[in-house]
């Protein structure tokens, strides 16, 4: 037996047990105790061989007891064929503090009897938050054991987007980033990804095809890509994406060119599975418009846009519907409106984090650090328009790696109260 794996077993003193090849567990309680939590703690913060055998262990137990990484491109499929419906998938942007985030999520799944979920993290915030798809779905999966949930674990890799200034550049280097990122993340268990080329739309063109023409082929050959690599028996949750959120809101019409353009554009190159939903842009923005004092401005939500595009793509495409992206900070009340009007996904990122960073319960210490981090090192990115708070709350995400060990090690009375929250 490998020392280091060995030496991530031994956490659980006994319980846990390994031949070389397989793992067992002798008594399943074991790891939903602390152990777990050292364990996962190795696997983010360890180095070299402990911290691999970390995330070794944590993937086969969750072979073990059945908990694993799984696509729900399936039950989006039930639903473009009109046999489920009614329900909105959470897909949730678990960024800061991710494994007590995660733990939290699990408990509530589970009081609520729920399954369908993702939890998802963007390129962007790959990069920001230091937190590679390896990584991300070992803390997600060690958070699943932990609550002693069972079944499948959805994770989605969020606007695997392509870069507009970067692509008119170099076009080539930009799409071999997306490659490499596709290549990192499905042997990490993302079996869910959302491929992004929204950014490409040409708005300059006179008609709808033109605008929608470099968007829909590009997602058409990276759909290809991922399916020439996802694992034998897994078929890859795919989405795309018409409008590019925050920007103008998308129409029917700009629907139908995209899947028009898209479906042929594919079959061209083989006999693949296509996308299962369409990502739309109806009136919300990434985090929120922040207003001068650093509140958030109340979004004019344009939910019968929402219905008529969901409604489009699944009686014409049989897609699961349309996703609504930038959603966390709306109003509470607005949240129950979106299995009325059809959406099959909702993303939700940046209120989990603002949970974090605003919460009362946050050492004051800590939340001067940040304060005076963000102010320092971030300082480029401010807009000459931008009011003191403006710029905080728009850039303390970049935040998140520097200070990523003293969010996880916050003291167990503050961290309660934060994850009560969450």
């Amino acid at each position: 037996m490998d020392t280091a794996k060995q030496k991530a077993i031994d956490l659980f003193g006994g319980a846990v047990a390994s031949n070389g090849a397989t793992v067992s567990v002798k008594r399943p309680q074991a790891i939903r105790d602390t152990a777990m939590d050292r364990l996962v703690r190795m696997a983010v913060f360890g180095e070299g061989r402990e911290r691999e055998a970390a995330r070794w262990l944590i993937w086969e137990l969750g072979q073990v007891v059945g908990c694993r990484p799984a696509s729900i491109n399936d039950l989006y499929l039930a639903r473009g064929r009109k046999e489920c419906g009614g329900f909105t998938v959470p897909a949730m942007n678990l960024r800061i503090m991710t494994y007590d985030t995660a733990r939290c999520m699990f408990r509530a799944l589970q009081r609520l009897d729920a399954g369908a979920f993702l939890c998802e993290i963007a390129r962007s915030e790959i990069a920001y938050t230091e937190q590679r798809p390896a990584e991300y779905t070992v803390v997600v999966m060690a958070a699943a054991l932990r609550e002693g949930f069972t079944g499948p674990v959805f994770v989605q890799g969020d606007h695997f987007q392509v870069n507009a200034a970067k692509y008119k550049a170099d076009a080539e280097a930009e799409l071999g980033a997306i490659r490499a990122l596709i290549d990192e993340a499905l042997p990490a268990g993302f079996f869910n990804i959302d491929i992004d080329t929204s950014t490409l739309v040409e708005l300059k063109y006179p008609t709808l095809d033109e605008q929608q023409a470099e968007n829909y082929g590009r997602a058409a050959e990276l759909t290809a890509y991922v399916r020439d690599r996802e694992p034998e028996g897994v078929t890859v949750s795919l989405g795309g994406e018409i409008g590019e959120v925050g920007g103008k809101n998308s129409t029917v019409e700009e629907l139908r060119a995209f899947m028009d353009g898209y479906t042929p554009a594919l079959a061209a190159r083989g006999d693949y599975a296509g996308i299962s939903k369409i990502s739309v842009q109806t009136g919300t923005s990434h985090g929120g418009m922040v207003l001068p004092d650093g509140s958030i401005a109340q979004v004019k939500l344009d939910l019968q846009a929402l219905k008529a595009l969901s409604d489009e793509a699944t009686k014409r495409y049989r897609l699961a519907g349309a996703v609504q992206h930038g959603a966390s900070t709306l109003p509470e009340d607005a949240f129950s409106s979106f299995p009325k009007f059809g959406a099959c996904e909702i993303h939700l990122a940046t209120n989990f984090q603002n949970i974090v960073f605003d919460h009362p319960a946050l050492p004051a210490r800590l939340k001067a650090e940040v304060r005076s981090w963000v102010l320092e090192n971030c300082a480029g990115e401010r807009k000459a328009s931008d009011t003191e708070e403006q710029f905080l709350y728009k850039s303390r995400k970049k935040a998140i790696a520097p200070f990523k060990a003293a969010f996880w090690d916050l003291p167990a009375d503050p961290k309660e109260a934060v994850c009560r929250d969450l």
